[in-house]
């Protein structure tokens, strides 16, 4: 796994806490810890979840692609 794959997977699980807190509890831990919803570091570190969603999608289809190439040899030979 890359570096870039492993922040991504961080910052996806942030995020995915994140919302479980806001869901169960209405509690945004994310904007507790850096000023509120509109201060600028809360705005950054939201970017930084949404992009590694993103990213999160094209590892997820890498992976899948990476697993069928795999089977398709592992049945071929």
């Amino acid at each position: 796994m890359s570096i870039l794959q492993k922040i991504t997977l961080i910052l996806s699980i942030i995020g995915a806490i994140n919302w479980g807190l806001i869901g169960f509890f209405q509690f945004d831990l994310v904007a507790a810890i850096f000023g509120g919803e509109d201060a600028g570091m809360a705005r950054f570190i939201f970017i930084l979840v949404g992009i590694s969603g993103l990213i999160s999608i094209s590892i997820l289809n890498n992976s899948r692609t990476s697993l069928e190439a795999g089977r398709s040899y592992t049945t071929n030979h």
